[in-house]
């Protein structure tokens, strides 16, 4: 279930693309999932037409959905490929950050502000 909160600063497109992100990244929402079409999530949610065809365009962009033409959009099972190519790059990650003898905190911190989180 997604729901939108009109008094947010974050853009409804994000929040129904986080939502979504989410739901596949906890498996809620396996892969080879059909989502509802465009037109109709935008109906439910009470949305314009293009913010949730923005919100799928950026999950496909990250490889966590996949468009089949006219069958529809469906939860990618390179969303799992994408989540072992980040355990590897963590793994790496931390392996840098013990051997400059960095705690963890700020190698938290140094990942937060390479997303934009800080």
């Amino acid at each position: 279930m997604i729901t939108i909160d009109t008094a947010s600063a974050v853009p409804p497109y994000e929040q129904v693309r986080a939502q979504l992100a989410g739901q596949i990244s906890d498996r809620t929402l396996a892969a080879g999932t059909r989502l509802p079409t465009v037109r109709r999530l935008a109906a439910d949610l009470g949305l314009a037409v293009n913010t949730v065809a923005r919100s799928y365009r950026e999950l496909e962009e990250a490889g966590l959905v996949e468009t089949r033409g006219r069958a529809g959009t469906f939860v990618s099972a390179a969303g799992e490929r994408s989540r072992a190519v980040a355990m590897k790059a963590a793994r790496e990650y931390a392996v840098t950050v013990r051997a400059l003898g960095l705690d963890a905190a700020e190698a938290l911190s140094i990942v937060g502000a390479a997303l934009g989180q800080t």
